[in-house]
């Protein structure tokens, strides 16, 4: 039983103080429905072998079948030493390294991680620690609205086309500090930024622009002309990439005729990490180094002794959170730096040859993905630019329905988008990485037309 060191009359006393009856009311924003959970699905009275066996089963759902569906995060190859490496126990247990002279192995990780991730976004600083794509964005549009001391005020313009979940992300963390989200459509024929209604925006007050490369669509954005027209009017351009993209693409750091990029973030899930059910994964953070001072987390630096033998330190660390409030840097502690290690021995060990090899494949993977299903009576692309990894078609048929018949065969064939867009209605988001082979292909196009007759004979 934890110790609680206040009594009954203690907690009443307190609740009559602050004006509340019950210690929920101090919790009455959060939706019920997150805070009110049910165990009814747990049997009565389980014993603790009878609950593992449950859990090992419905874990088990997750395994077996040929996953095709992308959004963010991607079944890729890992190789063995790969966790093997990373689950070491110097590793695996090692606490945030505040003390240098016993954290050395793990300021290097650090160390070395961060100089992959400049190499491959053409940054000048990265940081470590960001718990995942998305708030990695948003702590980027913080980031902004402290850098860019010409702007006052605080829009931000996200393109339609930024991934569902990293928008309300971004907006649920930083709305209530005064921050304004612009929306940007996407063209309906392209689906790439709209540039007329981007110019909606031209000479007015705009903090930073979000420049989604590839966006949620898999579509290539315009990213030099996009990057230009942020910096023609004063705003700060924050890239987001999928890392893997970067093997075969332009590197933010250049995008443009400038500087390129200011801030550039992204998921690191496709370097070395499983798709496990939704996490954990991590957060890159990259900048130009006029912004380093602005951005959250941790960043490790290399130095000598007085013995001239190389160490590492932590350069820079946010601690000035209790006394500025919320105009602080986030200092971010619960490390992810198991997942960064993760990823720095995944990049290590397929090296820039390998990175491009597997995104060039996933490129050639997708594109016959997209030769097959489009095959198919009814089955058609809705957007004709250029692709990563991934591609929207649209169906002769319901697309949930289609996934979900889909689903019962062994196959998951992507993500339906009417929830998260309006005009793509029966459209289905799919992906097909490097681990597909061409009868993994084949078998989802028979499933797809076989499916699809069904429900037109059901119909």
């Amino acid at each position: 039983m934890p110790f609680i060191p206040h009594t009954e009359d203690d907690i009443q006393s307190m609740l009559a103080t602050i004006g509340v009856d019950t210690i929920d009311d101090l919790f009455d924003e959060i939706d019920p429905r997150l805070r009110d959970v049910s165990l009814d699905s747990i049997p009565p009275r389980a014993s603790e072998q009878a609950v593992s066996r449950l859990m090992q089963e419905r874990a088990a759902r997750d395994a077996g079948g040929l996953c095709f569906i992308g959004a963010g995060a991607y079944e890729h190859h890992i190789p063995a030493a790969v966790w093997e490496l990373t689950t070491r126990g110097e590793f695996y247990s090692a606490y945030t390294p505040y003390q240098p002279e016993a954290s050395q192995g793990t300021l290097q990780v650090v160390y070395e991680y961060q100089t992959m991730m400049t190499g491959l976004t053409g940054m000048d600083v990265a940081n470590a620690s960001l718990y995942d794509g998305a708030s990695a964005l948003a702590e980027a549009v913080l980031m902004a609205v402290r850098a860019n001391r010409k702007s006052k005020s605080a829009r931000i313009l996200m393109p339609a086309s930024m991934h569902p979940f990293y928008r309300q992300v971004a907006r649920n963390i930083c709305a209530n500090q005064g921050i304004v989200f612009e929306t940007v459509a996407y063209e309906p024929g392209t689906g790439r930024i709209d540039s007329a209604d981007l110019e909606r925006w031209a000479g007015e007050d705009v903090t930073a622009l979000v420049i989604p490369q590839p966006n949620f669509f898999g579509v290539l954005e315009d990213v030099d002309t996009l990057t230009d027209w942020a910096q023609a009017n004063g705003a700060l351009a924050i890239g987001v990439i999928n890392p893997l993209a970067l093997a075969v693409l332009k590197e933010p750091g250049r995008w443009g005729t400038g500087e390129g990029a200011d801030i550039v973030v992204g998921e690191g899930q496709p370097l070395g990490a499983p798709l496990a059910s939704g996490g954990p994964y991590f957060g890159i953070l990259c900048c130009r180094k006029k912004h380093v001072r602005q951005m959250p987390g941790r960043v490790v630096g290399r130095t000598q002794d007085m013995d001239g033998r190389t160490g590492y330190v932590l350069t820079l660390q946010p601690r000035e959170q209790h006394i500025r409030r919320s105009k602080a840097t986030s200092n971010i502690c619960t490390n992810q730096g198991l997942l960064v290690t993760a990823a720095t021995i995944h990049m290590s060990l397929l090296g820039a040859t390998g990175l491009e090899n597997t995104a060039a494949t996933c490129i050639a993977n997708t594109r016959a993905l997209v030769q097959r299903l489009t095959a198919i009576d009814g089955v058609e692309r809705v957007f004709d630019s250029a692709a990563f990894h991934e591609t929207v078609l649209r169906l002769p048929a319901n697309a949930q329905r289609v996934l979900d018949a889909l689903a019962e065969r062994g196959i998951f064939g992507g993500l339906a988008l009417a929830d998260f867009y309006d005009g793509l209605q029966d459209t289905v988001l799919v992906c097909a990485t490097e681990t597909k082979t061409e009868a993994d292909l084949d078998a989802y196009a028979q499933a797809l037309r076989t499916v699809l007759a069904e429900q037109a004979d059901a119909a």
